[in-house]
C-alpha cells in the first residue's frame, strides 16, 4: 500500500510522549498513528459492512422496483 504524508497538529505534550512509546516499542510514530486509525475505521467500517453483507444475503431491500428502461435502452447512444 503506497503512502501519503499528512500534516498533523499535537499538543508538544501528546507527541514527546507519543515518540517516547514508539522508542519503546521500536516503531515509529508515524506507525502508530497509522495503526490507531486503522483500528478505529475498521471497527466502524466492520460493523456498517457486517449490515450490508447481512441485506446482500438475505435479498432485504434491494428490489426497489421495475426498472425504467431495458439495458440495451440505456446504452443507446
Amino acid at each position: 500500500m503506497a503512502n501519503r504524508n499528512v500534516t498533523l497538529s499535537l499538543p508538544e505534550e501528546v507527541f514527546r510522549r507519543a515518540k517516547v512509546f514508539a522508542a519503546e516499542h521500536d516503531t515509529s510514530v508515524s506507525a502508530l498513528v497509522a495503526d490507531l486509525l486503522m483500528s478505529r475505521v475498521d471497527v466502524e467500517y466492520d460493523g456498517a459492512w457486517a449490515a450490508e453483507e447481512r441485506l446482500m444475503r438475505e435479498g432485504v431491500g434491494l428490489r426497489i422496483g421495475e426498472a425504467a428502461l431495458s439495458r440495451d435502452d440505456a446504452h443507446v447512444r
